[in-house]
């Protein structure tokens, strides 16, 4: 059993507290006191050796709670827990909780078989009861008080107010990235929702997180209580400044064709469109195993308790590989969509309320699971927010895993001999990722939105959907033909001949136009006027290389490697580096590899990286560049992986952020410097790499003549460059929609920079987000752009929108884009100018 500790000045008070506890529990729990000196003229005081000899008289494997009134106490404790062996010392941990309050809470937690985390949360929320007597808070905070921490230092509290600027709030995604950043941290991380003025939750609970109900322009309070506050603040601060590494774009749909089906009288059933696409084939019915839970008695509580983390460890196992199949089919931005679920069966405050069901009620295991599945289920049902009430079908799903798991049963069979149009009541996300695009040709469901998470991976693997159709499909036979349209959300049963004939020429359509789509992308990208651009992916993994070559890539125009340092205590060695280097250079099979260098630093912070003072504008701060010059040992590590990498593949480093002619020589020095360290070794690597520059703040504009002589290439980032030169944070929703790449002032500064490069005789390449908006493909063509960068779903379709355009034209675009004086005319002007294909 959990020992006790009480530290005071005085002897007298910690004898009397113990007095009172241990009345409490009628001495069930071993509580030893460690208090005053032996000094009879100054007898107040507190002695490390005292304290560790109180700590080994109840020391146990369950853990020991030291708690301490004042001042000396504290340093005596955390000085006695050094004399204890490493093993002990981490079962030891000192509680910031009152003492009086927080000894009784303790003991009478320790006595019922909490174990010590809840032994230490029970402590921290013994004032609760004399608060709410007292008025002092308005309501209960049961989401808080119960809140776990392993800190066993003395804490510190921090806080700060961040606006969401995600086009959908904190959703799954994004969600998942906040809760894993702040598990991290030994600190407690509390977050609450300034605009809902809601209460206190776990920044811990995937679940709390998201029932928050968090929207885009929704201000948080965050606050961190611990040791490393000021760390985990940053870390998710960071988060917020990078928008969660989403880009505000509109969820993944196919652009619409402009074809319309003439409406059937007999046999329609109207829907929802929720993916493109024509679907004609015998329906399939799939129905999914639905567990009957028998709630029992059980005597024992802990082979149940087991039952169920066994459970959750192989549920664990199968999400695991679902989120490996899924980031190679549908890219890893949407097989994130299962991180959440991991999360999920790791949240604290969910694994705590099944265990308490189980020990307190002594029910089984599939009942407790259930109960406490169907309670975070209606907490989502009942959110304001249309959007976040949908998640539910990630909690069901991944719920239902678990009770299939307990039950001993296999997964549902998904795997069809012939194709067929799948017919159901509703689809889970991992239901959906399993399925094969060869095989289900259509999906058709009583239930379900266009902006559930199985619609999202319908439309990424190119599945026609239609959804909330009527309930009457649910009673064909199998077999039944059956028709549907994606896009016009209508579905036909056993279809006339004359709407077979209407889908199959839309159908034939829609594939003529997928194939032209895919076999654009593996060609060059070329104008009507014969210029070819090359068009390259940014990527920021493993995965995300496959698909972009996949979907036509002809080389990687920004590898961002800060994927390689985050989540993680520790920098990444020159070996991992090197391996990830390589495995991505093998990928691509000597197509070109441009790796930009670290890029944290202010809005990216690293969190074992101590940044020192807070900045007031991080965006304007240490990042990028400046922060690998201050940080030679991890620039030098990462440098070298690229060097010994680059043997035999067409790698080429990038530099971020430069402002200046001095940065880029320091770090020409620094390569020198490793190149010769190379050499010295016998490591091979390419002596001629070449080596460019972002240009993405005005300074590198202004002076682009003098950066073009130092250097081989340029790439332009207009995330960046947009925000700087409309000094607008694309982060604050009061002002981002000023940072626009399409505003002349941004045009004007990417001329400049085009210009100069080319004059020096160096190529130019664009990475940031305007290269995938297809409405600017006829600007960035007139302004004589060598390369696009985009990421790899957008491939095809720019190729497809350069191969539309001469240059010729697109030059006359461009001349009349510059003289406007907003980027809404910009878009107007291109919108009159160019005719539609046909």
């Amino acid at each position: 059993m959990i020992g006790i500790v009480l530290v005071s000045h005085s002897k007298q008070l910690a004898l009397g507290v113990r007095e009172l506890a241990a009345q409490m529990v009628q001495g069930e729990v071993s509580i030893a006191v460690a208090a005053g000196i032996e000094d009879p003229e100054n007898p107040l005081g507190t002695d490390t050796i005292q304290v560790y000899e109180a700590i080994a008289s109840v020391f146990s494997d369950d853990g020991v709670l030291v708690l301490m009134d004042l001042g000396s106490a504290l340093l005596s404790a955390e000085m006695a827990i050094e004399f204890l062996p490493e093993a002990q010392q981490q079962k030891v941990y000192l509680c910031e909780a009152p003492l009086v309050e927080g000894a009784i809470a303790a003991v009478v937690a320790a006595a019922a078989g909490r174990d010590i985390h809840q032994v230490m949360a029970e402590a921290r929320g013994a004032l609760l009861a004399k608060a709410t007597q007292l008025g002092v808070v308005s309501r209960p905070l049961s989401l808080v008080h119960n809140t776990p921490t392993t800190t066993n230092v003395e804490s510190s509290t921090r806080e700060i107010r961040l606006i969401v600027s995600n086009r959908l709030g904190l959703h799954a995604r994004p969600a998942a990235q906040f809760v894993t950043t702040a598990a991290r941290f030994q600190s407690q991380i509390l977050v609450r929702n300034l605009t809902r003025n809601t209460e206190l939750v776990r920044g811990d609970s995937i679940n709390q997180v998201t029932t928050l109900g968090v929207r885009q322009g929704h201000e948080l309070l965050i606050t961190a209580i611990g040791s490393d506050a000021d760390e985990a603040l940053t870390a998710l601060q960071g988060l917020f400044a990078n928008n969660f590494g989403e880009d505000n774009v509109a969820l993944n749909s196919p652009p619409a064709l402009h074809h319309e089906v003439t409406p059937a009288i007999h046999g329609e059933l109207l829907g929802i469109a929720a993916s493109a696409g024509v679907a004609i084939a015998p329906v399939v019915h799939y129905q999914p195993t639905h567990f009957s839970i028998t709630e029992y008695h059980v005597d024992d509580p802990e082979p149940e308790w087991q039952r169920v983390q066994a459970a959750i460890h192989t549920a664990k196992q199968e999400i695991q590989a679902v989120f490996s199949q899924a980031s190679l089919q549908i890219g890893d931005a949407e097989a994130a969509i299962f991180d959440a679920q991991l999360l999920f069966l790791e949240d604290p405050v969910l694994l705590e309320a099944v265990k308490e069901r189980i020990f307190e009620h002594h029910i089984n295991a599939e009942a407790a699971w259930q109960a406490v599945v169907d309670e975070v289920a209606t907490s989502y049902r009942t959110l304001e927010d249309s959007y976040l009430q949908e998640r539910v079908d990630d909690v069901v799903d991944v719920g239902q895993r678990v009770l299939r798991l307990l039950a001993g049963n296999a997964p549902a069979n998904l795997h069809l001999e012939e194709p067929a149009i799948l017919v159901a009541t509703d689809l889970t996300p991992s239901d959906t990722a399993r399925l094969d695009p060869t095989k289900i040709l259509g999906i058709c469901t009583t239930s379900g939105s266009a902006t559930s998470h199985s619609a999202i991976i319908a439309r990424t693997l190119g599945i026609p959907a239609v959804l909330g159709v009527d309930a009457q499909v649910l009673h064909l036979a199998d077999g039944t033909l059956m028709a549907l349209d994606g896009e016009s959300g209508k579905a036909w049963v056993e279809p006339e001949s004359h709407i077979l004939d209407l889908l199959a020429a839309k159908r034939e359509a829609w594939q003529t136009a997928q194939q032209e789509a895919r076999a654009t992308a593996h060609q060059p990208a070329i104008t009507r006027d014969g210029r070819q651009v090359s068009v390259f992916a940014n990527i920021g993994s493993i995965n995300d290389v496959q698909v972009a070559v996949a979907s036509g890539a002809e080389g990687v125009g920004l590898l961002r490697t800060e994927f390689l340092y985050l989540d993680r205590t520790s920098a990444p060695t020159e070996e991992e580096q090197l391996e990830v280097y390589q495995a991505i250079a093998q990928v691509l099979d000597n197509r070109p590899l441009i790796i930009r260098t670290l890029d944290v630093g202010g809005d990216k912070p690293l969190p074992y990286l101590r940044v020192g003072l807070p900045e007031a504008n991080p965006f304007l701060g240490w990042r990028g560049i400046r922060f690998c010059l201050d940080h030679l040992d991890l620039f030098k590590t990462q440098l070298r992986a690229i060097l010994r990498a680059s043997v035999g593949h067409q790698i080429k480093i990038m530099l971020p952020m430069i402002a200046s002619v001095t940065e880029v020589r320091a770090a020409k020095v620094i390569l020198g410097e490793v190149q010769a360290e190379l050499n010295q070794a016998g490591i091979s690597f390419d002596a001629a790499i070449k080596v460019g520059i972002m240009v993405e703040v005005p300074a590198a504009v202004a002076i682009a003549d003098q950066l073009a002589a130092e250097v081989d290439f340029f790439s332009i980032g207009t995330n960046d460059l947009s925000q700087y030169v409309m000094a607008s944070d694309r982060t604050n929703p009061r002002v981002a929609n000023l940072v626009d790449a399409l505003h002349p002032a941004v045009l004007r500064m990417v001329q400049q920079t085009i210009q100069a490069a080319h004059a020096a005789g160096i190529t130019v390449g664009l990475c940031g987000e305007l290269a995938a908006d297809t409405l600017a493909t006829p600007i960035l063509l007139g302004l004589r752009l060598d390369e696009l960068s985009v990421n790899p779903q957008s491939i095809p379709g720019v190729k497809q929108a350069i191969a539309r355009f001469s240059i010729g034209e697109s030059e006359a675009i461009v001349a009349s884009a510059l003289q406007q004086d907003s980027a809404e005319h910009v878009r107007e002007l291109i919108s009159t100018s160019v005719i539609p294909p046909a």
